[in-house]
């Protein structure tokens, strides 16, 4: 998890089922619908809202997603970021260039899957980050997740020799109970492949007040099988910099 979505996808959520509805879903809302592991998309969980709503007839999918990323990117997704202006231009990153680089001097390959649309992933990852051509597998280059298929293709791609017993092993980050199932269906996929799926509770459920609804989140996460909770994406280089543990 590279930046702060509460005031951008999700926003961009709320605005489109409120566009379509006349009622915008609290956050805790979308929280639950995440924590069912299906709905990584956010312009499918948009018209999943719709439709337990009891929204009918439902909008046509060319017109919700046209309505959501009018919210989200406020210009032409494909055109010049410079005319954007949507909520893409709000998002707090969470981490920043030399956190990649010492993920390197570490000996950490690493890349993206992500679920979101290239032009928003390139614009993060090159334009604000400053990464030169990041490995990364976006939205519509793969099944959208929990399918693994992304996560493979960029996990061989990034050890350089076929995933199983003998490649080095692969750790996953993510938010949503939808990024650790990706990791269980990998394993599944690649039996002989070490993952670790790693969690990280978004960040709008870090701030005061919220440590209940943390929990709650995190136990969700636990329960679809994160190998690791952590408090922030920095706190990765914490955990790969750890001594490893003796051989039993």
């Amino acid at each position: 998890m590279i930046r702060d979505v509460g005031g951008s996808y999700r926003r961009a959520i709320v605005e489109t089922v409120q566009h379509f509805s006349g009622w915008a879903p609290e956050p805790a809302a979308i929280d639950a619908l995440k924590g069912e592991g299906r709905w990584n998309n956010d312009w499918q969980a948009s018209m999943e809202l719709l439709r337990r709503r009891g929204v009918a007839p439902l909008p046509a999918w060319a017109e919700l997603v046209a309505v959501f990323s009018g919210y989200y990117f406020g210009g032409d997704p494909e055109g010049d970021t410079g005319l954007w202006r949507g909520f893409i231009g709000s998002e707090p990153l969470l981490v920043d260039g030399p956190f990649f680089a010492a993920l390197g001097d570490l000996g950490i390959a690493w890349g993206f899957v992500s679920g979101a649309e290239p032009p928003s992933a390139r614009f993060v990852l090159e334009q604000r980050l400053g990464l030169v051509a990041p490995p990364l597998i976006a939205m519509g280059q793969a099944p959208d997740k929990p399918e693994p298929t992304g996560l493979l293709a960029l996990a061989a791609r990034l050890a350089g020799v076929p995933l199983g017993a003998g490649a080095p092993p692969v750790a996953y980050l993510g938010d949503t109970v939808a990024d650790v199932e990706t990791v269980r269906r990998a394993r599944a996929r690649v039996p002989g492949q070490r993952f670790e799926a790693l969690a990280v509770a978004p960040p709008h459920l870090h701030g005061p007040g919220r440590e209940a609804e943390r929990q709650r989140y995190e136990a969700q996460l636990r329960q679809a099988g994160a190998d690791h909770l952590l408090g922030s994406t920095r706190q990765v280089l914490e955990l790969f910099s750890a001594p490893s543990p003796p051989a039993p």
